[in-house]
């Protein structure tokens, strides 16, 4: 017996982000997963150490890792189109845990146990709270270095997401976005 899922997973390398905008740096989903695993891990360290939290690290960064896996099979839709009404966003949600529940149906049943836990997160957890919040920041982040570079097609998108983070009500946030977000635009110079 065969056991696909790992081979699908390695194909986020060549599922490109951002498809509707001109980007001076591709990014693909592979390379958002591995930020949006460091972001995240940064915020639940902050909140345990700063805040009194009680987040499950490797929870969160399991989260972070597989946040994406359906879109081996989905592709990365466009955030205009996921977001346009209710009913797209709910039946494009269908899509990502029947794209899901297909990659976990690649593996053998005693693994197939364990990843689900993962791929299929509980949405309500701290710990899928604190990733989701990653997810934006590293879109915040991927914003601000396509305007840094002289690329103005990302000032709405910016825009939108800065005000959306700015409505998150969690220290960690508001913590990552006023120490460590704005080191992200620093030359090697400057970080040096």
């Amino acid at each position: 017996m065969n056991y696909d899922f790992f081979a699908y997973l390695n194909r986020m390398k060549y599922i490109k982000r951002w498809a509707l905008m001109r980007s001076k740096f591709d990014e693909n989903v592979m390379e958002h997963t591995a930020h949006v695993s460091v972001i995240a891990h940064a915020l639940a360290e902050i909140k345990n150490l700063y805040f009194n939290g009680n987040v499950d690290i490797l929870k969160v960064i399991l989260y972070s890792q597989y946040h994406e896996t359906s879109e081996v099979i989905t592709g990365d839709l466009p955030t205009p189109i996921k977001y346009f009404n209710k009913e797209i966003n709910h039946a494009y949600k269908d899509i990502e845990k029947g794209a899901c529940h297909k990659l976990l149906n690649t593996l053998p049943e005693d693994l197939r146990a364990v990843y689900s836990n993962y791929v299929l997160p509980d949405e309500k957890s701290e710990e899928y709270i604190i990733m989701k919040c990653a997810d934006k920041i590293s879109a915040y982040i991927k914003c601000e270095e396509e305007l840094k570079s002289g690329n103005s097609e990302y000032v709405k998108a910016k825009d939108a997401i800065y005000k959306d983070i700015s409505a998150i009500e969690r220290d960690e946030v508001k913590y990552f976005m006023k120490h460590v977000a704005p080191r992200y635009l620093c030359s090697l110079d400057e970080l040096e």
